[in-house]
């Protein structure tokens, strides 16, 4: 497929993130025998993601630095523009996880705002770090008295399980448990944005940097399609991640700082789960991660399966409104029918 690079060497082991304290030196054979160095300094704003080096031979490429992963290299965009226009969003990617195939990608290397598409990386951390049932206890910094945000209104002392945050945070998007997920589990905002940076650098994900948990508004917080589908391909992975994600309501009793109940119910913020937007035939949605303010633009990252049950990830990041938004997540998924 032109202008896409997938690996599919089955005995290569992920290299990413190991390159972050040292020169990558690589020795390659010429066709006529001959060896040649490369040396490359690891370079954590590179968007050359694939690594790629030429002998003498153009066919001779060094491996790519995660061997299980897509590669675009570049823009590969096998369907119509939506009506819209290229210009009515930032980027969109479409990976075949199964196959490892990149379907569709603009714009993938580009750093934009995520919004609450940085949740995904505040769950993947806390999953892999905390226990369910862990008790989280709401301090100052988890009290949002901004109006424009999404919030449930933690006070200080207000306590709930890991997994009712976990629910909270992804099919409602509120700010004030992302807070409470990161000074629980982290220590601090800082300190649980620097697990998220950790954890983004060791999956490949080098254009992106978090400053907070929740994604409201920060110059210095970004990422791009292709880093946030390398972060939603390891989320995933775990079972309760995707149950969530894939919720149309939610209700659950926590409690306050006297121990008395407090009763939440939300739905869900994405459009498919809420039955006001429908996928092309032969996709079906299982879920996903919505973002919006007003710089970021509206995004969606989405896991969705066709008829035979593999699995697909597609992003669109920076759109001008939330009915472009779907209809360039449904251009895409339109590669399926």
């Amino acid at each position: 497929m032109s202008g896409v690079k997938c690996t599919s060497d089955k005995t290569g082991k992920r290299r990413a993130g190991l390159f972050c304290t040292c020169l990558l030196s690589l020795a390659l054979l010429t066709g006529c025998g001959a060896k040649s160095s490369i040396i490359l300094p690891y370079d954590k704003d590179t968007t050359n993601n694939s690594f790629r080096f030429e002998a003498n031979d153009s066919n001779n490429t060094a491996k790519a630095f995660a061997e299980d992963l897509c590669i675009p290299e570049g823009d590969f965009t096998p369907v119509d523009e939506v009506a819209s226009g290229a210009d009515s969003y930032g980027s969109a990617a479409f990976f075949d996880v199964k196959n490892k195939k990149t379907m569709y990608s603009k714009n993938v290397y580009s750093r934009l705002y995520p919004a609450s598409l940085t949740k995904v990386m505040t769950a993947l951390v806390a999953i892999e770090n905390c226990d369910m049932d862990k008790i989280l206890t709401a301090d100052e910094s988890c009290v949002l008295v901004e109006s424009d945000v999404q919030k449930i209104g933690l006070k200080a002392g207000d306590t709930m399980t890991l997994d009712q945050a976990l629910h909270i945070l992804l099919i409602y998007s509120a700010n004030d448990v992302a807070n409470l997920i990161a000074v629980n589990v982290g220590g601090s905002i800082e300190g649980y944005a620097t697990m998220m940076n950790e954890k983004a650098k060791s999956l490949g994900a080098t254009n992106s940097n978090f400053v907070n948990p929740s994604g409201l508004h920060d110059d210095n917080h970004f990422t791009t399609a292709y880093d946030m589908y390398l972060m939603f391909n390891e989320a995933i992975k775990y079972g309760k991640f995707i149950e969530i994600i894939g919720m149309t309501e939610y209700s659950t009793v926590y409690k306050d700082a006297s121990g008395e109940s407090v009763e939440f119910n939300c739905s869900s913020t994405n459009r498919y789960l809420k039955g006001q937007v429908t996928a092309p035939t032969q996709s079906t949605v299982i879920g996903g991660k919505t973002g919006t303010t007003m710089l970021a633009g509206n995004n969606l990252i989405l896991l969705s399966k066709d008829s035979s049950g593999n699995s697909y990830i597609s992003v669109v990041m920076r759109a001008n409104g939330a009915d472009v938004l779907y209809d360039k997540m449904n251009s895409m998924l339109q590669l399926l029918s």
